[in-house]
């Protein structure tokens, strides 16, 4: 199959859009599955995280819509609200030079309301989370007779995250003759039943589910109780001069333990897992997608549907007793064409997980010794993130835009262009990532100043 876009029948305007967007050719799970997706057939797809899939069900989608009214034509349903944020953009992205397409969010975190109130002006496509779609759909909020598209996206975390009654649920609300496109990360049984149970006759497609033999280099520490766990960390910190980094946690008091822990040590880190309300979730990630953080310590569970991009390493604090959720904890690194390094601790009793990982990743686990590298002033550093985040009191709601925030910042702050980093602008609230030299002075003058000619509340984060 021609690996180029033009080749494929989609729409001249997506086409374009696409040479725009400098997508010169298809990744291996696009070239293995569009056809498939654009012809209707239903497709269940296995490849890593970051390997393109959103533009396989996005393109399909967009090159089958009735843009006429605003009938709902595809429901998307993603495991966790960052991750259904995450696609939804990347779908308004490919969707630029379509006239007046209507995409819209339902996860937790947002008010029903006004979740309610979108509704009843009309989408053609949604994407969300299980639990906040089959609330809507149950109240009558949300109606899907006329869906033409379900996709299940990262089906695996879904599954186990406990979302399987769910989806089940919702997808007695759709009708019986569409296209269910089914995109996961790990095939365990469940996977296989699930597709059973919501696919006709699908098209199996396996593709790209391991990184590259050097993308990653895996090393790992063989300990003899947990106490070590903590100073070989930051060993391993002081040694490689690690960038931003995520440290994977068996459970919740772990992930707080070793933030704290950390911070102790002048080291700037978060924890999250499950207990976070949504809008703490949110900043912790803003933070550290937009280096102002540089270590994010997680549990599994609060760490999926994350996608991080340019992340130079992870540590497994704890490392999984299931191989997969290993392959999912290293695929977080050396991504698009970047190496990444891994280090794993583990005790010796646990050894034999190692035999499970060489399994799966069909490479030697090498052991290395640390003990031997001693921790002091000299070789100690501190991990300061090039930047800190600025909260300004207004979103989208406010119909507030980045080009709306930057004016500002480099007209009446007078900040350079370098000076700003990534803004992220939600329903009510927006964060900015400025230089630590200049938040001080950005997040003064914001205070006393205005953004299209309106006061906002503006502070630290």
């Amino acid at each position: 199959m021609n690996e180029k876009f033009e080749k494929l029948p989609l729409k001249q305007d997506l086409i374009k859009n696409l040479a725009e967007l400098q997508f010169d050719s298809m990744t291996p799970i696009q070239a293995s599955s569009l056809l498939e997706v654009l012809g209707g057939v239903d497709v269940i797809a296995q490849a890593k995280t970051g390997s393109g899939k959103t533009a396989v069900f996005g393109l399909g989608i967009l090159n089958s819509l009735d843009i006429q009214g605003m009938n709902l034509q595809a429901l998307i349903l993603c495991p966790t609200r960052e991750l259904a944020e995450q696609v939804a953009k990347e779908i308004r992205k490919l969707a630029r030079m379509l006239k007046d397409v209507k995409i819209l969010t339902l996860c937790g975190g947002t008010a029903e309301y006004h979740q309610e109130r979108s509704l009843f002006h009309g989408a053609h496509v949604i994407v969300g989370t299980p639990g906040r779609v089959l609330r809507l759909l149950k109240k009558g909020s949300l109606r899907v007779p006329r869906i033409k598209t379900f996709v299940l996206d990262e089906a695996d975390r879904m599954l186990d995250m406990g979302f399987h009654d769910d989806i089940m649920a919702i997808v007695a609300h759709l009708p019986r003759v569409r296209q269910s496109l089914l995109f996961s990360a790990t095939f365990p049984d469940e996977i296989v039943e699930l597709g059973k149970s919501v696919q006709r006759d699908a098209t199996y497609v396996k593709v790209d589910t391991q990184h590259a033999p050097n993308a990653i280099n895996q090393i790992f520490y063989e300990l003899e109780s947990h106490k070590e766990k903590n100073e070989t960390l930051l060993k391993i910190l002081a040694k490689y001069k690690l960038g931003r980094t995520i440290v994977f946690c068996k459970t919740k008091q772990i992930t707080n333990d070793v933030a704290k822990f950390l911070n102790k040590n002048s080291i700037f880190a978060e924890a999250i897992h499950g207990d976070l309300m949504q809008n703490e979730r949110t900043s912790v990630l803003t933070k550290f997608s937009n280096h102002s953080l540089s270590v994010l310590v997680a549990t599994d569970v609060a760490a999926r549907g994350l996608d991080i991009t340019e992340l130079p390493a992870v540590i497994n604090f704890d490392l999984p007793t299931d191989a997969q959720v290993y392959i999912h904890r290293i695929g977080r690194t050396g991504r698009a064409g970047k190496t990444g390094q891994v280090f794993s601790l583990f005790l010796k009793k646990s050894s034999h997980l190692l035999d499970k990982i060489e399994d799966v990743t069909h490479t030697p686990c090498e052991v290395e010794d640390i003990t031997n590298f001693c921790l002091t002033e000299s070789n100690l550093y501190d991990l300061v993130p090039p930047m800190k985040t600025m909260y300004i009191g207004g979103g989208k709601r406010n119909n507030l835009r980045p080009g709306d925030i930057l004016g500002a910042l480099t007209g009446d702050v007078n900040l350079n262009f370098s000076d700003v980093g990534e803004i992220s602008i939600y329903n009510i609230v927006s964060y900015v990532a400025i230089k630590r030299d200049h938040i001080d002075h950005a997040v003064k003058k914001l205070q006393d100043g205005k953004i299209k000619n309106r006061k906002f509340k503006v502070g630290l984060l």
